[in-house]
């Protein structure tokens, strides 16, 4: 299991932040820092509130004690010090990702391990010029991730597979679910399975098939449900008689039906303004905050829910 020298937050936004509270609850001193003075001042404040949400549903007896694990550096080298792992979540382009790359390359201690939460971008794209490139690896969680314990482990085609392995152990060690790549692919699992679900919603929208509200319905009433405990493949298992097999003798030239080829471009742009109106009239943009808070405290409960009900990975 990792030792428990303490961990580098690099990049403290919403995906960050909520990594140094995953780390911070299983224990670990957290040193955090982001570029950015206002996201730096936000990062405490932040904590504390949602470690009350945590506590409320059950998930964390100690908020205190664990906001007090977290640091805040104005330095990317002072965050550093003594460190035995980096998770980068700095903004998601090539040329953001490269740029710290290359600064942590330069300052990393010569047996820490680097782990991006990049979306979808390979890590092969921004960490090939580094040194110590074998140690750099896509550690992708689902945001927030102290909420969402799911976590794509990506290596790039040299990063050690020791390293895998450190970072593996150390996501169950501070109560993350591990799903390890073979290799890269763009969009990893998580998104390549999200996309496909987004073309096909934004197409039936697009058509006049079925209204945003309805089509959000649909997955928060239906799939969902079924989709908070278990995949698509245990999901079909248990929806025939015979089993997964039995599924796809029924249903497979069904669903082979449905499938657009070939697959849609780019999500057009009047489409997404009509969305936007719509959203917007829903929800609007200064109450995208509160909402978030709400999504939040929910997912806390539903965590603390599927933890007593040994639904967890």
């Amino acid at each position: 299991m990792p030792g428990r020298a303490p961990i580098a937050i690099v990049g403290a936004g919403l995906v960050g932040s909520g990594w140094a509270l995953v780390f911070a609850r299983a224990g670990y001193a957290v040193r955090a820092y982001d570029p950015s003075p206002d996201v730096r001042m936000r990062i405490l404040p932040w904590a504390q509130v949602s470690l009350a949400e945590l506590e409320q549903a059950g998930l964390i007896e100690t908020p205190d004690a664990i906001l007090s694990r977290i640091t805040v550096h104005d330095t990317l080298a002072e965050a550093l010090i003594g460190v035995s792992y980096v998770q980068e979540s700095v903004f998601e382009t090539i040329e953001a990702k490269s740029a710290v790359s290359r600064e942590l390359d330069a300052l990393i201690g010569p047996e820490v391990i680097v782990g991006s939460s990049s979306s979808g971008i390979p890590a092969s794209r921004f960490t090939e010029n580094c040194a110590h490139r074998e140690r750099f690896l896509i550690v992708h969680p689902v945001n927030p991730p102290h909420l969402v314990p799911v976590v794509e482990l990506v290596p790039a085609p040299w990063t050690d597979p020791a390293a895998v392995e450190s970072v593996s152990a150390r996501m169950l060690e501070v109560g993350q679910v591990p799903v390890r790549l073979t290799r890269e692919i763009d969009g990893f699992v998580l998104n390549r399975l999200q996309g496909v679900l987004l073309n096909e919603a934004w197409a039936l929208y697009e058509e006049g098939i079925a209204s945003l509200a309805d089509i959000d319905a649909t997955i928060a009433h239906g799939l969902g449900l079924r989709w908070s405990f278990m995949g698509p493949f245990e999901t079909i298992d248990l929806n025939a008689p015979g089993g997964i097999e039995d599924y796809a003798a029924r249903l497979r030239g069904l669903y082979a039906g449905m499938v657009r080829m070939p697959p849609p471009g780019p999500w057009p742009d009047a489409v997404i303004a009509r969305a936007a109106d719509e959203r917007r009239a829903e929800l609007p943009v200064e109450n995208l905050a509160n909402r978030r808070a709400w999504r939040d405290a929910r997912l806390a409960r539903l965590a603390a829910f599927k933890k007593f009900q040994g639904l967890g990975g």
